[in-house]
C-alpha cells in the first residue's frame, strides 16, 4: 500500500502543476478544463487510440504513447510523469486499465482523489456504494440476495466478459426470466458464471433518471453541485422510441452500454433534496473512508413519481460528462459562468497550489 505521506512529500516537492489522464474516458474533459485555466496537460495513451488527442490539438501539451495503458504503472512513465510535476485525475478508464490494487499499491503518482475509494464503486466490496448509501440514508433500489427472490422487474448488474469498461446490465422478471437470460449471455460469450455469484440484483425502479454531478475536497467551503446529465445507451435508447408492435417483432438482445450524454435540468422544487443529498453524501464518506470524497462524484438517480430521489449507482471519481461544460445552468447560479467537471477540477488544483495546500487533495 503506497502511503499518503509518500504521495504528500512528492508533492510538495513540486515546482510547478501538470494536469494528467489516462487517454480515455473523460481525458478530453479534464484537460480542456486545465487548459481554461492555464495549466499544462500530459495524456498516457495507448498506442493507437492517440487520434482524438491529437487532432483536438489544443487540449493536450504532451502526449506518452505506451504499448498498453498498464504500461503506466512501470517506472519509466512514473518517473517521467512525477519529473514534469504531475498529478493524475482519475477517471473510469484508469481503474478498468490499472486495477484498483495497482493504483492503491503501485502507482506512485499523485492523484487527485482518494484512491481507497475508488473500489467502492464495485458492488463486491464490503464497503461498497450501497454501504455508503446507507450510512447516507439516501434510499437505493431494493437488493434481491438471490435471484430465487426475484417478484418484479429487476435489473441485474453483473461485469461483461471482454470489455472491463463495460457493465453487462440486463432485466428481468422473475427467477425464470433469469436463468433463461443469464444461460443465453452466457452461452453467447457475454459474461461469466462465476461472475453471477458477485452480480446485484436490483429492483427496476420507474421514474426519470437523472445523474446528479457533485464537487467536493478537503479545501472547499461547501459542497458543489455542478449539474445535471442523462445517458445515452446502445441498444436500448432508440430502441425504446420504437411502437410497440415494432419492439415485438424483432428479435434482439438488448443492452445499456453508454455511448454519450445529453443535458438536463430539474424543476426548482426539487433542488433543495438534491443538493441534500450531495451533502449526506459527502459527510457519510468522510467517516468510511478518510480524508472523504476528493474532487466530482455523481449521483446517478431516479426521481419517481412521489417525487423522491433514489439513487442506483454512484460514480466516485470523474463521471464522464462533457455536455456539462457547456450546458449546466448550476455552475453559473454560484460562479457566474458555465463550465464542466474538468475546469472544476483545475479551479481547485489551482487554489490548492496558490495557498499551499495541494498535498490536502492529493493521496
Amino acid at each position: 500500500m503506497i502511503r499518503r505521506s509518500d504521495i504528500q512529500e512528492i508533492v510538495n516537492g513540486y515546482s510547478d502543476l501538470t494536469v494528467g489522464a489516462l487517454g480515455s474516458h473523460s481525458a478530453l474533459e479534464i484537460m480542456d478544463g486545465a487548459k481554461d485555466e492555464n495549466l499544462p496537460t500530459v495524456v498516457v495513451c495507448q498506442k493507437g487510440r492517440e487520434t482524438p488527442y491529437k487532432r483536438f490539438s489544443r487540449i493536450a501539451d504532451e502526449i506518452i504513447i505506451v504499448n498498453k495503458f498498464k504500461d503506466m504503472l512501470g517506472a519509466k512513465i512514473q518517473n517521467k510523469l512525477r519529473s514534469s510535476n504531475t498529478i493524475i485525475i482519475p477517471h473510469r478508464a484508469l481503474t478498468a486499465y490499472l486495477g484498483y490494487k495497482g493504483i492503491e499499491n503501485n502507482f506512485k503518482v499523485p492523484i487527485f482523489g482518494n484512491r481507497a475509494l475508488f473500489q467502492a464503486e464495485e458492488r463486491s466490496h464490503r464497503k461498497n456504494q450501497y454501504y455508503l448509501l446507507e450510512k447516507a440514508r439516501i434510499k437505493h433500489p431494493k437488493l434481491f440476495k438471490s435471484p430465487k427472490e426475484i417478484d418484479r422487474p429487476a435489473i441485474v448488474k453483473v461485469q461483461e466478459k471482454s470489455r472491463k469498461l463495460e457493465r453487462a446490465f440486463f432485466n428481468v422478471s422473475s427467477y425464470s426470466d433469469y436463468k433463461e437470460k443469464t444461460e443465453t449471455k452466457i452461452k453467447h460469450g457475454m459474461i461469466l458464471k462465476e461472475d453471477l455469484k458477485i452480480a446485484s440484483i436490483e429492483e427496476l425502479v420507474i421514474g426519470t433518471y437523472f445523474n446528479f454531478n457533485y464537487f467536493s475536497t478537503p479545501i472547499s467551503d461547501e459542497v458543489d453541485f455542478l449539474g445535471i446529465e442523462r445517458r445515452l445507451q446502445t441498444n436500448l435508447h432508440d430502441f425504446n422510441a420504437l411502437p410497440a408492435r415494432q419492439q415485438l417483432e424483432i428479435d434482439v438482445s438488448l443492452q445499456n452500454i453508454e455511448v454519450g450524454h445529453t443535458p438536463a435540468s430539474i424543476r426548482e422544487s426539487l433542488l433543495d433534496k438534491v443538493i441534500s443529498a450531495g451533502d449526506k453524501f459527502v459527510r457519510a464518506v468522510k467517516k468510511e473512508y478518510s480524508p472523504g470524497i476528493i474532487g466530482p462524484f455523481s449521483l446517478q438517480s431516479v426521481i419517481t413519481r412521489d417525487l423522491e430521489i433514489i439513487v442506483y449507482d454512484v460514480s466516485l471519481r470523474v463521471p464522464g460528462n462533457p455536455i456539462l461544460a457547456t450546458t449546466s445552468p448550476y455552475t453559473k447560479y454560484k460562479y457566474g459562468s458555465i463550465f464542466g467537471v474538468g475546469r472544476r477540477i483545475a479551479m481547485e488544483l489551482k487554489k490548492a497550489q496558490q495557498e499551499g495546500r495541494l498535498a490536502e487533495v492529493v493521496t
